[in-house]
């Protein structure tokens, strides 16, 4: 990047990655999208084996240059800064307020699969099947029966592998894989108590599975824009199921340190949930914080649309 300016913008993008990341249920690939650097963040990590050689061979600033390293590394930066630093806040929001949490993040993807959309050029029957086959996915996950699986090294490698790619598909949240994996609340107090011994075979997963699936999905995006697109697109509208704010849990595990941890849940009408929990469904709030979701991604749009050159085409 070419200025402190946008160096700080493009950390706050970062930044804004991590704390979705955090969440079960929200991908930082929605943020990378409607905030318009997800093209460049899949081209970027894409070059990076190439750079390798010119690494190994002593040419650093071609090696620099090749992978791009200054935005990812900026990126990088807010994303880990984000994670760290949020982690703990994220989850005492999501048990002491879970309605104005999950609404914001709903308004979020809701005008964020728009925008998404908007981008499809052509809808034709191949598209639409896509579209169904992204959204059918999408809500499978959100309803599939969680599972358990072990803590060694082997692992959590391919669960950092698995739950990377989702985090850079708009739409399919890591987070609530690990939820799935059974990995979740271990791999949080990991971050949290900065566990390296976790840590270090967790992100070795997700950097393997991140060099491999950015390239897929680049080519994708390059090859196949349209059906790519649409699949994305049905990839956040399945999502939504997951983030609905109002829910009756339908069954409870136990987590790493004992405590009580929704497993099955349904989603309720705001005035259902009122009567079943008898608690507040907050509407209002919940309102609120949906439309500020919308007007958050609307204003990143912006400022991703000011930014861009006149005449620049998305790789």
């Amino acid at each position: 990047m070419g200025s402190v300016k946008s160096s700080l913008l493009l950390f706050l993008k970062g930044a804004a990655m991590g704390a979705a990341d955090v969440v079960p249920g929200v991908s930082g690939g929605t943020v990378a999208f409607i905030s318009g650097i997800y093209d460049e963040l899949l081209h970027s990590i894409g070059r990076l084996p190439g750079a390798l050689p010119l690494l190994l061979r002593g040419r650093f600033v071609e090696a620099w240059q090749r992978a791009n390293a200054t935005f990812l590394l900026v990126l990088l930066s807010g994303i880990l800064g984000s994670v760290f630093s949020l982690a703990r806040l994220i989850t005492w929001l999501l048990e002491h307020q879970p309605i104005p949490v999950w609404s914001f993040f709903f308004g979020l993807i809701v005008v964020s699969s728009w925008l998404v959309g908007r981008e499809i050029s052509r809808w034709s029957w191949p598209g639409w099947l896509s579209f169904a086959l992204g959204a059918l996915f999408a809500w499978w996950i959100t309803v599939a029966a969680p599972m358990q699986w072990g803590h060694d090294p082997l692992n959590l490698f391919f669960a950092g592998a698995i739950a990377i790619c989702a985090m850079i598909l708009p739409g399919i949240s890591g987070s609530f894989l690990l939820v799935l994996m059974g990995l979740y609340s271990f791999v949080l107090d990991a971050v949290k108590g900065f566990d390296l011994s976790v840590l270090l075979v967790f992100a070795a997963g997700c950097a393997c599975g991140l060099l491999s699936f950015a390239r897929l999905l680049g080519w994708m995006l390059a090859n196949m824009r349209n059906l790519t697109l649409t699949f994305l697109t049905g990839l956040m509208i399945g999502s939504l199921n997951k983030v609905w704010p109002w829910k009756q849990t339908l069954t409870w595990r136990t987590g790493s340190h004992g405590e009580p941890v929704a497993l099955l849940q349904e989603n309720l009408l705001p005035a259902d949930f009122a009567v079943i929990s008898g608690q507040d469904p907050q509407l209002l709030l919940a309102t609120s914080l949906a439309l500020s979701g919308v007007g958050l991604v609307l204003l990143l749009e912006w400022l991703a649309v000011r930014r861009q050159p006149a005449g620049s085409v998305a790789e």
